[in-house]
């Protein structure tokens, strides 16, 4: 009979000093990095040079491309960079090349001026745009293939870093971009952010410099499922000529993702997982959307807001992303997600209690703090599950493709978040009710398939 010790805490938490969460969390950074660039640094330089919110605001949506990304990822799992791949890898001459492309683009921005030239100022964003999320695809299956399909506890903290890594990647990058516009601005450089975007671009070196010291893995097998799948299209047209040949590829390198992903599962089990996806975070976007509108409404100012909600906010993201994934080891993936799912109902209600009671800084820290741990619990998990969802042969292309589907459910269903508002007469607590009970149909979707997953926990 074989008796099994559960690991004690300081046992559970040595899985982050595992060299390859140093590796994930680099990815983390350079998936992180380029939102700096095309956000907060390119918003206040066209502000500072004289445009209006409006265009300002209007510029912001070169951000769209990001829920998108997944119509290509299918590219990035089956063509290969000439030269790069054979020296650097497959997913890392990728990496590579989309770095390139927005190491260019700063340079380019660096000698325009963007009230002469709006339009090629916003069009280099677009191309930074579309190169990030090119970028994100492969970081994301980089990062997945540096664990076994085997190592689901690894995989969980690899989640937990991941994420750690891109606020991480984030916030260093705006505060390097920020100082330096400062620096450069006070010592009477009119051109402050050309230079500053000269800066970024070393930063861009160096993040590239970091991405040699990780390693990516050979994965002989992906190619020889693919060429399976590829002969499976070719079979069923019944050719083999050259049009045959172009046809099944295409058809293997869309639809194969597809076709592995529904036979893995099963149809009715992957059917339940894309619901639960699609719901599982839609009471959180809701939330997110109104929460600044509920916080103005109330009576706390720009301070308070950026004090309690953004500043407490990056320290407690951090920590309790860290916590998520240790949690998310010692329980289980799928435990975790029952859990964050509560937690985020939970404190959504604390929400519900402020608009009740009215201004109370205390309770307004306090709802933020517990919003931020339950918001960071569901992230590792999430990104957890569905990164033990993917088939290795197609690991780019599921991934992206399962994540739009999350995101897809945020930013469609939650756009009607106002017109919620609007409809119960501003009645705030009632609002936040109804977000809390949100979650509830994401978590019956879960409960049908949790004994049908397999995951390595």
């Amino acid at each position: 009979m074989n008796i099994y010790k559960k690991q004690t805490l300081s046992e559970t938490f040595s899985i982050y000093f595992d060299r390859r969460m140093v590796k994930i969390l680099l990815l983390g950074a350079i998936s992180g990095f380029p939102w700096v660039i095309i956000g907060s640094s390119l918003s206040l330089w066209l502000k500072e040079d004289g445009l209006s919110r409006t265009t300002v605001g209007w510029a912001g949506l070169i951000f769209a491309v990001y829920a998108f990304n997944y119509l290509w990822a299918p590219i990035i799992d089956r063509v290969r960079i000439p030269w790069l791949t054979n020296k650097i890898g497959h997913r890392r001459g990728w990496i590579v090349t989309m770095q390139t492309i927005i190491l260019i683009s700063l340079v380019c921005w660096s000698i325009i001026n963007p009230v002469a030239n709006l339009g090629l100022v916003i069009s280099v964003g677009l191309i930074i745009a579309i190169a990030s999320a090119t970028q994100d695809i492969t970081v994301d299956a980089l990062r997945i293939e540096q664990i076994g399909e085997d190592e689901g506890k690894s995989m969980q903290a690899g989640a937990a870093m991941a994420v750690v890594g891109w606020w991480t990647g984030y916030k260093l990058g705006g505060v390097i971009a920020l100082n330096t516009a400062e620096f450069f601005q006070k010592f009477g450089f009119e051109n402050y952010w050309q230079i500053t975007f000269l800066i970024l671009g070393i930063v861009i070196i160096a993040l590239n410099i970091g991405l040699m010291f990780i390693n990516e893995p050979q994965l002989t097998d992906r190619k020889d499922s693919q060429r399976k799948t590829d002969k499976m299209f070719e079979d069923k047209i019944g050719s083999s000529n050259f049009i045959a040949k172009i046809i099944a590829w295409l058809a293997g390198t869309v639809v194969g993702p597809i076709i592995s992903f529904f036979k893995k599962n099963g149809f009715n089990i992957a059917l339940a997982i894309l619901a639960f996806i699609f719901l599982f975070k839609i009471g959180e976007a809701f939330l997110g959307r109104m929460s600044i509108i509920f916080y103005k409404e109330i009576g706390f100012t720009k301070s308070d807001i950026a004090l309690y909600s953004k500043g407490l906010g990056w320290f407690t993201t951090v920590i309790f992303t860290l916590l998520g994934g240790l949690f998310a080891i010692r329980s289980g993936v799928i435990k975790a997600m029952f859990v964050s799912g509560i937690l985020m109902a939970s404190t959504n209600l604390l929400f519900s209690l402020l608009a009740w009671t009215g201004k109370s800084e205390l309770l307004f820290a306090v709802a933020v703090i517990f919003d931020d741990m339950a918001a960071a619990f569901a992230t590792v998990a999430f990104v957890a599950f569905i990164s033990m969802l993917v088939d290795r042969t197609y690991t780019a292309t599921q991934y992206a493709l399962l994540a739009s589907i999350g995101t897809a459910g945020r930013t469609t269903l939650a756009a009607s978040s106002g017109a919620l508002v609007d409809w119960l007469n501003g009645d705030w607590g009632i609002f936040f009710i109804l977000t809390a009970i949100m979650v509830i149909p994401s978590l019956i979707f879960l409960y049908m398939i949790k004994d049908k997953l397999k995951f390595n926990d």
